[in-house]
């Protein structure tokens, strides 16, 4: 079984850059904060369908504090300096209740506008997908706006196979995790 709570791996962005993809821990609550206030609007919305400058202690302790088994997150972390991590991107999935029944998990993304198009969601989704598969989950499940085009490409280029619908204005896609899914 895999440690998602201790996961930790080195990685290269598309244009060289060393980055960490990690396991999120409550340690990291202001650096989440950072990473949140250098947003812009637009990319808050694409991921919560919605305008927000803030995040409430409730959703921060959320974001930080999970479970790792029926939440797992993880962070893509840039060195500032020696001993210190900015936090550039972040995923997770999120179990339906109650968990593992449909063997179903909601994923979602938010990577920092200077460093969009360097892979970083597609990194993350191949992370999270290693996890989930160790942990008998078999299709991640997204709501994404038509418009972000990027997430869509993303789900799109990761050769999981994919399924979309439209409703209710937003793009639902199905990726299975398992390879012989139609």
């Amino acid at each position: 079984m895999i440690d998602a709570r201790n996961y930790s791996m080195a990685e290269k962005l598309k244009n060289g850059t060393a980055v960490t993809v990690r396991a999120i821990r409550p340690d990291d609550r202001d650096r989440v904060v950072e990473a949140f206030r250098n947003l812009e609007s637009e990319s808050v919305y694409t991921r919560l369908f919605r305008y927000k400058s803030e995040l409430t202690e409730a959703e921060l302790k959320a974001i930080t504090e999970v479970d790792f088994e029926n939440t797992v997150a993880l962070v893509v972390t840039v060195s500032a300096a020696v001993g210190e991590e900015t936090i550039i991107g972040a995923g997770r999935y999120v179990q339906y209740d109650p968990p593992n029944v449909s063997g179903s998990a909601e994923i979602a993304f938010m990577v920092e506008e200077d460093y969009q198009g360097q892979g970083i969601a597609s990194m993350i989704l191949i992370h999270l997908t290693e996890i989930a598969r160790k942990k008998g989950l078999y299709q991640f499940e997204a709501e994404v706006l038509p418009e972000n085009a990027s997430m869509l490409a993303v789900f799109a280029r990761s050769g999981l196979p994919l399924k979309k619908s439209f409703g209710d204005g937003v793009v639902h896609a199905t990726l299975s995790l398992t390879p012989d899914a139609p």
